[in-house]
């Protein structure tokens, strides 16, 4: 038997709150929840958070990156499209139910997309 390396939760939240969305402050306090209290995975540095891609409505918005010490964090936020594109990966263990739970509670998601994928 193969152990594995680790899993990669994929979320697409759709028809979100655009507070939520739209805010550097919301986003921030998204990221330390979910890795402080939801998959406990330690945060390594302050998270990098950016609004940009301005040029184009679909592509404007704020995208996140915030390393843990076993892997990364990812998202990216459409305003124009009230969604939200994120990443978990982890070599470390995280339940993805209780994690896409939360995600979609804190940005009020009304339709969502998941794939779990198992890294050997």
């Amino acid at each position: 038997m193969q152990e594995t390396y680790g899993k990669e939760l994929i979320l697409n939240l759709y028809e979100c709150n655009p507070k939520k969305i739209s805010s550097e402050g919301e986003i921030k306090k998204f990221v330390i929840e979910l890795c402080d209290n939801v998959i406990h995975m330690k945060r390594y540095g302050e998270a990098f958070i950016s609004h940009f891609g301005h040029e184009n409505p679909l592509t404007s918005g704020f995208s996140l990156v915030q390393l843990i010490e076993t892997s990364s964090v990812t998202a990216h936020f459409s305003e124009y499209k009230k969604s939200v594109y994120l990443n978990i990966f982890s070599c470390a263990r995280y339940d993805p139910i209780k994690t896409r739970d939360f995600c979609i509670k804190f940005f009020e998601a009304k339709r969502f997309e998941e794939h779990l994928i198992i890294r050997q």
